[in-house]
């Protein structure tokens, strides 16, 4: 190995992590967190190589030659995927694995997944899915994808509006708002049998449904006792009950990991959050040191440390702070963010000339990749977890 490459090591392992071992002990790699890891990829073509270069971009790493990587992932897809990961600077290989069933494409996120997690030690994304809106023209449609636009289906056909997709336990199907039958109603459609039942259809608005972590209970918005407030009842319908009881405009309901709490957006002049008891009591203000103008759309990270959040009046912010409140980060342009699994990637939406479109955001590196496989308008993103 050249004196550079070494020199140029050494750099990389102070800022991204380091690589120990004792003689005849196992390497231990320090996961690297904010810092862009840079990577390269070598042994495939194609698909396989769009799908890592892709993944891996998504996680905050960089594809470049060996010589200036901190990890060489090495392999072939002979029938079957086969990969290796290795540490510069070192002889062997962290690990081999061979990939099979199903198609290429399957198993290069399962081969991503697994470098990921070594390098950064999160939760695997690379195989799961979102649902979101999709318009094309004066209509709206409720829509699947892989997390990153590829295999998109409409789920409904029925030409009129739509809002606020979310999944129900187990991803076997969603909760969303319809008015296909003239009024707002939310709607169960279960995503095996394309069946659909009325969720909740009270005079009124039936807005914002979001089930909770355990899948026991729903939050919703219902104006069946006045002003758009904030309600709960459990998944099969029963038991619903009024959290919120003020003339304000509350929407956007979405749990804490551990279903206890719901926060929300209430609406005074200035929208700004909230957080109220799942079993009841006063809500009280989330305070967001830094955020300006409105404070709309939270989610609830799935570690419980932090609340992704749009900010702005006009030209809107992808913003996180922390969940029980505090210094407010801005990341980057955009509305509608939703966290993926991990607590590390947030799927939101960003205006391009006259339309929506997804996008994906590494949120300690600040990193974005687009999603344009998918044609139309798209915007309320919701990640299966």
């Amino acid at each position: 190995m050249k004196m550079h490459h070494l020199t140029y090591l050494a750099a990389v392992l102070l800022t991204t992590g380091s690589v120990s071992a004792k003689p005849d002990e196992p390497i231990e790699i320090r996961k690297p967190t904010t810092y862009v890891v840079p990577i390269s990829v070598s042994g495939f073509e194609g698909e396989v190589e769009s799908v890592l270069t892709f993944d891996l971009s998504v996680l905050g790493m960089e594809i470049t030659t060996p010589d200036k990587a901190a990890y060489l992932v090495n392999g072939s897809q002979n029938g079957r995927l086969q990969g290796s990961l290795t540490a510069a600077g070192t002889d062997h290989a962290l690990w081999a694995r061979a990939y099979a069933g199903g198609l290429i494409r399957a198993q290069a996120h399962a081969f991503a997944n697994d470098i990921v997690k070594e390098i950064r030690g999160t939760a695997p994304i690379f195989q799961t899915r979102i649902a979101f809106r999709l318009q094309n023209g004066g209509t709206t449609e409720i829509a699947v994808s892989d997390f990153d636009g590829y295999n998109a289906e409409v789920l409904t056909h029925d030409g009129t509006l739509v809002d606020g997709p979310c999944w129900l336990p187990g991803g076997r199907g969603l909760l969303y708002t319809s008015w296909k039958n003239g009024g707002e109603e939310i709607l169960e459609h279960n995503l095996s049998s394309g069946e659909r039942r009325v969720f909740a259809g009270f005079p009124g608005a039936n807005l914002s449904p979001e089930v909770s972590p355990d899948g026991r209970k729903a939050a919703m918005i219902l104006s069946r006792s006045g002003s758009p407030n904030l309600w709960v009842c459990n998944l099969d319908g029963s038991g619903l009950e009024q959290l919120t009881h003020t003339r304000d405009e509350d929407s956007c309901p979405t749990w804490s990991p551990d279903s206890r709490e719901i926060c929300f957006v209430c609406r005074s002049g200035r929208a700004e959050l909230q957080k109220v008891s799942a079993s009841g009591g006063p809500a009280r203000p989330v305070r967001l040191a830094g955020a300006y103008g409105n404070s709309t759309s939270p989610d609830w990270s799935p570690d419980g440390k932090w609340l992704a959040f749009t900010s702005g009046s006009g030209n809107f912010t992808i913003c996180v702070a922390p969940a029980d409140g505090g210094d407010t980060q801005k990341l980057v342009a955009g509305e509608d963010p939703c966290w993926a699994p991990n607590s590390r990637t947030i799927v939101f939406c960003r205006r391009v000339s006259n339309k929506r479109i997804l996008c994906l955001l590494d949120v300690p590196t600040k990193r974005v990749k687009d999603v344009r496989q998918i044609s139309g308008s798209c915007s309320e993103p919701a990640w299966a977890r």
